[in-house]
Formats: structure tokens, C-alpha cells, sequence
């Protein structure tokens, strides 16, 4: 496929860390290509799996890095948790192993957060930067003694940084899996759900919307689920060696996000 059909994209959606930024890093061609993007009449949002930091986290972090957003610039997993929880389990008591802004999150839309296994109606898992031995104890009793709703915020097995990798929710979930025999409900990416809420959210339909991510099993997946266009880039977690040897096929691979500055500009 031609790079000249990001010409008719009206919503690029954004995955973050390996994509726009590594770690604490901005890649130095990122501002432009958002500013182009702007210029050229579309609109942009960032979508993350991260489930650590809360929107104003983001927020935060982005305006440290250089880059100006607001809330409704981004769609997190948390969000999307959420908005499944609210849909399919209102009201109920979750135990979140999660970080106090995935929790907060939650708080935020209603739902009531407990450590007491006892209370606990949904078990909630979340990147947890803030993991103790004591929560997955929790989590594992709960898992092989009771039958309880599981779900998890997104199935990426590492988060990138700047020195290579951390486990992220999908190692927890298999070590927990390795434990129990028993597997989460995944919300985010490679779901199509998230870049589904953001259309909705712009009014755009899959196919004036692009994904773009350096993930093919979370970012490229999620853009083929939503019928958008799925774009992969090579400057985070994937190597051509991970490209050719996947069944899933991204419709466009770019060395990084500076090639859509180019093409709108062209």
C-alpha cells in the first residue's frame, strides 16, 4: 500500500512508548509529525495498553517530553477496563493488582476497590509497576479457590525502556496462569475495542482511521480487528526477523513516524 494514503486518514491513532517516545526519550521527529498532522486538517490520539499511569499521568509526562495535550487526547486501557466493567459487571467490588492510578481510575467511574479477598467480586489486573509478592498471593488464592471474574487491562508481555524491557501484564498473567491453569479476559489492544471507542469518540469510520504502533500482536492486530488502517514502525519492540516471521501483516511498515510527516507533506 502507498504511503500516500495517510492523505485520507481523518484520526491517526497513536500508541506511545517505542512509537513517539522510548522510555524518558522523545524521538526527535515526533512534534513535527503531530503539528503535521494538525495542519493537514486531522485529528490525532494517543491509545496505550499502559495501564500504570492514569490520563493526567500522561498528561504530565507528555508536557515534560515537550508535547501540549489534553484529556480527551488520549484513550488509555484503563478507560477501556472501565467502560467494560461499567457495561458487563455495575457495582461490583474489585481487587485490583494494579497501581494506585489504575485504581483510581476506577474510583473515578464508581467502582469500589478492595484488598479484602473476601469482598472481592471482579479480579482486576493492571501493569503493575507497584507489584508486591503479597497481591499475587492474593490473586492466586482467589484464582484456585474461588470462580470469579478475571479480567486484565492488556496482554503485552514487556513494557520497552531505554535499556531494553520490563515484564508487563501478559508476563504476570502467565505466571499467574502457571499457578492456576486460568487466563484473563484482555481489554486492551489487540482488542478491537479501544480504537473502536476512539471513532466513536471523533466520528470517523475505519477507514479514514489509522493505528500505528511498534507492536504487531498488540498495535498492528488491533488495527486489522477495527478494520483501520494498521500501520507498523520499527523503532520500538519489533524487529524484521518478529515482522516476517508473523501471521498478522501490518498494511503499511515504516522505520519510524517521521515518513507520515513526509507523506502529508508530499
Amino acid at each position: 500500500m502507498d504511503k500516500s494514503v495517510f492523505k485520507k486518514i481523518k484520526l491517526f491513532l497513536f500508541d506511545q512508548d517505542g512509537t513517539l517516545y522510548l522510555g524518558n526519550r522523545l524521538y526527535p521527529f515526533t512534534i513535527e509529525m503531530l503539528e503535521t498532522i494538525k495542519a493537514h486538517g486531522a485529528k490525532y490520539m494517543f491509545v496505550t495498553n499502559n495501564s500504570s499511569k492514569s490520563v493526567n499521568d500522561y498528561i504530565k509526562k507528555l508536557a515534560k517530553l515537550g508535547i501540549t495535550a489534553e484529556y480527551d487526547d488520549f484513550l488509555t486501557s484503563s478507560q477501556a477496563t472501565a467502560f467494560y466493567l461499567k457495561k458487563t459487571y455495575p457495582g461490583k467490588v474489585l481487587y485490583v493488582s494494579g497501581t494506585q492510578s489504575l485504581k483510581e481510575e476506577l474510583m473515578r467511574e464508581g467502582f469500589e476497590i478492595t484488598d479484602d479477598i473476601e469482598k472481592t467480586e471482579v479480579i482486576v489486573m493492571g501493569f503493575d509497576t507497584e507489584l508486591t509478592f503479597k497481591k499475587l498471593e492474593d490473586v492466586s488464592k482467589m484464582l484456585c479457590t474461588k470462580d470469579l471474574p478475571y479480567i486484565a487491562t492488556n496482554p503485552d508481555y514487556v513494557c520497552p525502556t531505554e535499556f531494553g524491557s520490563v515484564p508487563d501484564c501478559g508476563s504476570v498473567s502467565d505466571m499467574l496462569f502457571n499457578v492456576s491453569g486460568k487466563r484473563p479476559l484482555f481489554i486492551g489492544k489487540p482488542s478491537a475495542l479501544m480504537a473502536q471507542l476512539a471513532m466513536e469518540k471523533v466520528g470517523v469510520k475505519p477507514e479514514e482511521t489509522a493505528v500505528i504502533g511498534d507492536r504487531i500482536y498488540t498495535d498492528v492486530k488491533s488495527g486489522l480487528n477495527a478494520g483501520a488502517l494498521a500501520v507498523l514502525v520499527m523503532s520500538g519492540e519489533t524487529t524484521y526477523e518478529i515482522l516476517e516471521a508473523s501471521e498478522d501483516k501490518p498494511h503499511l511498515v515504516l522505520k519510524d513516524v517521521s515518513e507520515i510527516t513526509e507523506a502529508l507533506k508530499s
